[in-house]
């Protein structure tokens, strides 16, 4: 806990017993604190109970916060019944935060509403519900604040409590300028994936055999739940909008270039992504340090990517990130272990000297 924030004591109540609010539940039990749960889904709450996430809510309960981890359309509701049943400070994980604000102002005393403060892990899953759940899903993971102007600043800091107590870092943001960075940085990506793998669906068998790791990175969070994004981009649907006539544009300039043989032109839109990957954030938002990917043969049967990730322990080479893909025709998976880039030879060397075999 930073010195200078209010102590997060409990009770603490989670409304929404799914993947964030059941790991927001754990993280709070983990730190001996009282945690009761309120869900639509009475079975939600019975699995995260039996997982250790906390007991059922009753009407006696007087908590200190109450965090609101429900679907997009319900949590205006859900924040209000929680101000209007409580004198707890409120807030919400929802990945919106203007229209809940707006919505939440005008069915609330201005008393009441100092009490609200949105906030957004920026953690998640392709899976859902409780079972998902795991306390240790929001460390080292930026957390988005968004008080509003009028938020009583306690209410900020105990908010601010809770998400360094989750291992997550606080950054505190605007509503309004919230809701465009996701929309930039994750509404937008997320439609991009559902474009490249909607032109996958009716795609013949024999294309398919020849997917790879780059069409299965590219269309990963295409997966998530339909519904729950149809609520995601109607509540932000401004934001997303403007981004996608960019977009737009961009992608006739690319057509165009495609077209016409235009090679300057090719390049200049493909140097543009690489200068935008560059533009991310690195290990603990530093900068991106230069990486390189080794790849590795890996027998596919118990044990063989252990004695792979303890060989590059004992080699003394540290990985950022791994990738595995599966040979269809052969019962072995290609690993591609990312490290950076000045210890990449070295791995190598190492790790063939072991008898692996490694592909350069």
């Amino acid at each position: 806990m930073t010195d200078d924030l209010p102590a997060l004591t409990g009770p603490v109540e989670v409304v929404g017993a799914g993947l964030i609010g059941t790991s927001v539940a754990l993280v709070c039990r983990r730190l001996g604190l009282e945690v009761v749960l309120r869900d639509a889904s009475a079975e939600n709450v019975r699995t995260a109970t039996g997982l250790g996430a906390g007991r059922s809510a009753t009407a006696t309960d007087r908590p200190q916060l109450v965090v609101v981890a429900v679907p997009p359309a319900a949590i205006a509701g859900a924040v209000v019944d929680a101000l209007h049943r409580t004198d707890a400070v409120v807030t919400d994980v929802g990945s919106v935060k203007s229209a809940p604000l707006a919505a939440v102002a005008a069915r609330v005393s201005p008393a009441d509403l100092a009490r609200y403060v949105g906030s957004h892990p920026m953690a998640g899953s392709e899976r859902s519900g409780p079972l998902a759940a795991s306390a240790a899903l929001f460390d080292g993971r930026p957390w988005a604040v968004t008080p509003h102007a009028d938020a009583d600043p306690a209410a900020v800091g105990l908010v601010e409590s809770l998400v360094v107590e989750c291992g997550a870092a606080p950054l505190r943001m605007d509503p309004a300028e919230h809701d465009r960075a996701v929309a930039r940085i994750s509404h937008l990506p997320h439609l991009a994936a559902v474009l490249v793998a909607g032109r996958l669906a009716a795609a013949p068998a024999e294309h398919l055999a020849l997917s790879g790791q780059g069409v299965r990175d590219v269309t990963r969070v295409a997966a998530s739940d339909p519904a729950l994004w149809q609520q995601i981009l109607e509540a932000n649907a401004g934001a997303v909008l403007d981004l996608l006539g960019e977009v737009r544009a961009d992608l006739d300039a690319l057509m165009a270039a495609v077209s016409a043989d235009a090679g300057a032109d090719l390049v200049d839109i493909l140097a543009r992504g690489n200068a935008g990957t560059a533009a991310i954030p690195g290990k603990h938002g530093g900068p991106a340090r230069p990486t390189r990917s080794v790849f590795v043969s890996v027998p596919d049967h118990p044990g063989e990517l252990a004695r792979l990730f303890g060989d590059a322990g004992e080699i003394g080479v540290n990985i950022e990130d791994v990738h595995i893909d599966h040979d269809p025709g052969r019962p072995v998976g290609l690993t591609e272990l990312v490290v950076e880039k000045g210890r990449a030879e070295h791995l190598l060397a190492a790790l063939e000297s072991r008898g692996w075999t490694t592909h350069r």
